[in-house]
């Protein structure tokens, strides 16, 4: 795993932050320095996922970057249900491929570059996971996503939404934003790190309040929604259809 380095140099012009070749190839290492408890979600994403997931049916990651969730789901899963990865990251796609293969995972695969801000098609899915996803989707199409992914779910199936959220109130916003900070200051990311992404990130990453979320979900169709994971300012939620 290659360490994250993408912030380290000064960068004159700040651009949007971009799931490119570069991030791609310290995606990795960037995401578990830079999310709380990350593998632990991956973890319970499993856990759940194993409960929903039916055989001779699909299990889409929407968002799906290098494969880890589907890393985590192989050996667990019946093998009769397929994995549909969605991204609109070509680079991200290619490092998917390549971690399954490399791992040995022999299902019935498929790799879709899509954006997430149209429509997608989703077939005979059990399970959906948008795990850190949703948040870079714009505002607009949001609704519609979720409203997309609850008409094309089987009855039963579940969506597992984890996100980057907003506090109720400023006051906790700007506290957990800054604990938040200081876990990145442990992963060793140095202030310069920590400022030029946050700048990258301003205009393509915007978190909505926890309330905002489940009520969205509750609007798309979802009835049956629960939160499986809060650390201050990332949050884990369940829906049924």
């Amino acid at each position: 795993m290659k360490t994250d380095k993408v912030f380290k140099s000064p960068i004159e012009k700040s651009s949007d932050f971009k799931f490119d070749a570069k991030v791609a190839d310290v995606f990795d290492d960037m995401v578990v320095r830079s999310v709380p408890f990350y593998l632990e979600f991956q973890r319970m994403i499993t856990e759940i996922a194993r409960d929903y997931a039916q055989p001779e049916t699909a299990l889409y990651d929407l968002g799906c970057s290098t494969g880890t969730t589907f890393l985590s789901l192989n050996t667990l899963l019946d093998p009769s249900i397929q994995f549909v990865g969605v991204d609109d990251s070509a680079e991200m796609l290619k490092t998917c491929r390549h971690n399954l293969e490399a791992n040995g995972v022999t299902r019935s695969l498929s790799l879709v570059t899509a954006d997430l801000n149209k429509q997608v098609e989703i077939q005979n899915a059990s399970v959906v996971v948008l795990c850190l996803t949703l948040q870079f989707v714009r505002p607009l199409n949001r609704l519609k996503l979720l409203q997309s992914v609850y008409k094309q779910l089987n009855p039963g199936g579940c969506l597992i939404l984890i996100e980057k959220v907003l506090g109720e109130s400023t006051e906790f916003n700007r506290q957990f934003i800054r604990f938040y900070y200081d876990l990145k200051r442990r992963n060793n990311y140095d202030e310069m790190e920590i400022s030029q992404k946050r700048e990258a990130l301003e205009n393509v990453l915007i978190p909505y309040k926890l309330s905002e979320n489940m009520e969205m979900l509750a609007e798309a169709g979802f009835n049956k929604t629960e939160v499986f994971f809060k650390w201050y300012n990332f949050a884990g939620i369940i829906a049924i259809k």
